[in-house]
């Protein structure tokens, strides 16, 4: 009877532990999937601060429970290898693409090391998990501003042009967009106050987009040129 209550009493322990340890790691990988979605938050990326922290979570939950149920076998990657394939189906669904312009890349790739980092922490591979997100936050807050400073990346930008003739406008528009070997991805038109109205976007680099709105600036047939960046750039 006493070895039976030790035994019981042994059980319930060894209980207690796994379940602290397991919310602690469901804790750490809250906070780190976290971190990251908030920075994604803060640029208003699509993916953000509850996204992350989901799959993060998510993805330490699986990788516990896949450990947790497979006590006494070798198979205990059967669960936590589900991850890979449904983290793959979440990015693709991220990543768009519209007339040669791809967006969602960054958001998507960000998605999948989450994941990663939610089942190291998950496994008990802390500090593995700490370095992979400070290397994550470093690489989408300062290598995307070296991008943007230094023009590395083409970006996305839209140009809203006003003129009285709107064959005159589509005519500048056009050959200066030929001239520099650039081309409209979108093309939207209108007509305000009896004036032409003309929207569309350019993938381009950010100093090619400034020479082609100086270039059009300068056009004596048009009237007014807007350039605004796109809310789709990555």
């Amino acid at each position: 009877m006493f070895s039976q209550l030790w035994h019981n009493f042994d059980q319930h322990v060894d209980l207690a532990a796994f379940v602290s340890e397991s919310v602690l790691r469901l804790v750490l990988a809250a906070f780190l999937g976290g971190i990251i979605g908030l920075e994604r938050e803060i640029h208003r990326k699509p993916a953000g601060l509850r996204t992350n922290l989901f799959i993060c979570f998510g993805a330490a939950l699986y990788t516990i429970l896949s450990f947790r149920y497979s006590e006494g076998t070798l198979d205990h990657n059967r669960i936590s290898a589900q991850i890979i394939p449904g983290i793959g189906f979440i990015g693709a669904g991220a990543i768009l693409r519209d007339k040669g312009s791809v967006t969602g890349l960054t958001t998507a790739a960000t998605l999948f090391v989450v994941a990663a980092i939610g089942m190291a922490v998950g496994g008990g591979e802390y500090l593995p998990a700490i370095f992979a997100t400070m290397v994550i936050l470093v690489a989408l807050s300062v290598l995307g501003w070296v991008e943007h400073r230094f023009s590395f990346k083409p970006e996305l930008m839209n140009y809203e042009i006003t003129c009285a003739d709107a064959e005159k406008l589509f005519s500048e528009v056009n050959h200066t967009l030929e001239e520099m070997h650039l081309m409209m991805n979108t093309v939207e038109m209108n007509a305000v106050e009896g004036r032409s109205r003309v929207k569309f976007s350019v993938m381009a680099r950010r100093r090619e987009h400034l020479a082609l709105a100086e270039r059009l600036r300068k056009s004596h047939a048009l009237e007014r040129v807007e350039m605004m960046r796109s809310p789709e750039n990555e």
